[in-house]
């Protein structure tokens, strides 16, 4: 996120502010405040649950048509956020299956390797949700070198030179603080996606 608001500092001239954010190697859209007032209004909404987040990712395996994963999750650490809470906090994903597809490629125990498009709407919003979500399910992200499995991170670096994380925030939808229209903000899939 820093390089991104870097950029875009450096494009408008002047301070930019973190309203959403995304996971280093997670693509699509991002939200930005010019002034601080702006950013803390918007931020409110996020904080409170208003807005619907869409994310499509590329999984291991063939999850169930749909369904929503109910699980809490503790506090991600790191250098930024230092000490954390170790309790817990509620956690809810949905998810749709869109598509599926087999390899016949032997990468485990089976002959081929099974993989899913599954479209996401995360209710919460933890650090890695989604993302350790769909790893407690047994359906990793393809790309994920912290959550996933290297064995098919590596096939599809191989096969088909993703060299990256196969999630991507698609779209958010929310009523802005003083506005009555809703807003939908949408981003097309990275080249990896497509392809």
């Amino acid at each position: 996120i820093r390089f991104a608001l870097q950029i875009l500092r450096d494009q408008l001239g002047q301070r930019v502010y973190t309203i959403h954010r995304l996971d280093k190697g997670t693509s699509g859209v991002l939200a930005f405040g010019l002034d601080p007032d702006t950013a803390r209004e918007y931020g409110a909404i996020f904080a409170q649950r208003s807005v619907i987040k869409t994310y499509v990712a590329l999984v291991r395996g063939w999850p169930v048509a749909a369904g929503t994963i109910d699980r809490p999750l503790a506090a991600v650490e790191d250098e930024r956020s230092g000490p954390q809470s170790a309790e817990p906090r509620e956690s809810q994903t949905a998810f749709r299956r869109v598509a599926a597809f087999e390899l016949p490629v032997c990468v485990d125990r089976y002959p081929t390797s099974r993989y899913a498009l599954v479209e996401l709407t995360p209710h919460t919003g933890r650090r890695h949700q989604l993302r350790r979500h769909l790893a407690g399910e047994s359906h990793p992200i393809v790309g994920d070198s912290t959550y996933g499995k290297g064995k098919h991170n590596r096939l599809f670096r191989e096969l088909f030179g993703i060299q990256r994380l196969l999630l991507a925030c698609t779209r958010l939808e929310f009523t802005p603080p003083a506005g009555q229209t809703a807003l939908r903000i949408e981003a097309p899939l990275a080249a990896e996606f497509t392809a």
